[in-house]
């Protein structure tokens, strides 16, 4: 170990404790990972590392899936898991403060017995922390009725590099008070600033809750359904998933784990949920609802649940996307185009992916939001080629001004991809930010965007 580094480290050790510095090598990690319990010593250990220019990787969760977390030379690790506290829950304003290390789940949980909803609800809720969604801009299945994480954001705390804290704690729906530097911070991967602490907007908890697997033959249909429903379910539609056969097909065959609710053959399955506050109504509403778009021949088939066990088993089809690793290698990938695209694009990507031999090609996603999740593999690893499916997918989202990221950022993984969708004057003011709050790149550098772009704008 280098002098310099054993001086960093001994300094932080005093900050810490023992206890705060785990210093075992674990893969994709930082092999040093410092365990702050407070917003006061998160600022001491930026202070030292500063001084000592010493790089630092903020870790959430770690279920990222831009390999965000990951390091990339010799930087420390930076884990908020001790800072896990909710630290109100607000009922008359109707807000949460809540330390970033806490686990999404425990805050929905800790909502949901107040009678209040934080909407974000994502596969890796039990694992993935209120930090790593915020510093993310995570998305999940409700954004079509309640946006993106950085839409439930009232107030932030944040730690810039040299150890400032910014605090900005607030509650208020309506604060137009000069630039809004939470938007900073939001998304940005922790590139910026160390989020401690976040401000959410809570809503009432829904009293009812209508969900329904339908079949649909045609995705001009799957457009116009969703417009239908949108439109004629007042208000209260919060889910509109999308499963292409080939998705489908493999979650609910004979040797998995999931029945088929619906029969095979359909061209598209579409999960959609409600959610309201009068359930008698709300249920009559959304069978009516479907019932006219069926006559209208917009739905082959249908199938509601009447139970939370049984709506359950629905989502558990949708959220089921490891078993797709066990075909060959393949690489997920989460991407946005526009709905009046969407049918074009699947069309190009299909008809490149076929062209390789052994090819796997599997589509989802929430669709309700423009977003579209692909799987883009080989069955055979030996004709496996990355940088190959790599530029087919992204290609063809560029040819239809689409988003290479739509809720999983850019990290590592995509950082040189993202002159596909933001603008030379775009990436310049980003850098510009980045310089100004860190000029040393100590955060979670060449994350979003290599040193060497940093060092040379």
């Amino acid at each position: 170990m280098a002098e310099s580094t054993a001086g960093v480290l001994a300094q932080l050790r005093e900050v810490l404790g023992e206890s705060g510095v785990r210093d075992t090598p674990d893969d994709n990690l930082p092999d040093i990972i410092l365990k702050p319990e407070t917003t006061e010593q998160v600022s001491q250990v930026l202070k030292i590392c500063s001084a000592a220019q010493q790089a630092l990787v903020p870790l959430g969760g770690k279920t990222g899936l831009a390999n965000g977390h990951f390091q990339t030379g010799s930087e420390f690790g930076l884990s908020l898991e001790r800072m896990n506290a909710i630290e109100e829950i607000d009922p008359h304003n109707r807000t949460m403060t809540v330390q970033a290390g806490c686990i999404l789940q425990v805050a929905t949980e800790a909502a949901e017995e107040q009678g209040l909803l934080l909407p974000l609800d994502l596969g890796a809720r039990g694992s993935a922390t209120v930090g790593g969604n915020v510093a993310t801009n995570a998305g999940g299945n409700m954004v079509i009725r309640y946006g993106m994480t950085r839409d439930m954001v009232l107030g932030l705390e944040v730690v810039l590099a040299d150890g400032t804290v910014v605090t900005n704690l607030n509650k208020l729906l309506k604060n137009n008070t000069g630039y809004d530097l939470r938007q900073w911070f939001i998304g940005a991967e922790g590139t910026l600033g160390v989020i401690t602490r976040v401000v959410f907007r809570l809503r009432p908890q829904p009293k009812s809750q209508n969900t329904a697997l339908l079949a649909v033959d045609k995705f001009a249909d799957v457009a116009a359904l969703l417009h239908r429903l949108d439109s004629q379910t007042a208000g209260t539609l919060s889910a509109f998933e999308v499963m292409w056969p080939e998705f489908y097909e493999f979650v609910t065959r004979e040797e998995g784990m999931h029945k088929a609710p619906l029969p095979h053959g359909s061209a598209h399955y579409v999960l959609v949920e409600t959610q309201g506050s009068e359930p008698e109504a709300d249920a009559e509403r959304f069978e009516n609802v479907l019932s006219d778009a069926m006559e209208a021949g917009l739905i082959a088939d249908a199938v509601l649940t009447h139970s939370q066990a049984e709506r359950n088993a629905l989502w558990e089809i949708r959220d089921d996307v490891l078993g797709f690793f066990s075909l060959g290698p393949i690489v997920p990938f989460d991407i946005s185009v526009t709905i009046d695209q969407m049918e074009p694009f699947v069309e190009d990507i299909r008809s490149a992916a076929a062209r390789l031999d052994d090819s796997i090609c599997v589509f989802f996603g929430h669709l309700g939001d423009s977003n579209l999740h692909v799987i883009l593999g080989n069955r055979e690893p030996a004709n496996f080629d990355y940088e190959a499916i790599q530029e087919l997918l992204y290609g063809t989202v560029e040819k239809y001004q689409g988003s290479v990221s739509a809720e999983h950022g850019i990290g590592l993984s995509k950082r040189d991809q993202l002159h596909r969708s933001r603008s030379d004057a775009e990436l310049q003011l980003m850098v510009g930010l980045k310089q100004m709050l860190d000029p040393q790149n100590i955060l979670n550098p060449n994350k979003i965007f290599t040193a060497a772009q940093i060092a040379s704008a």
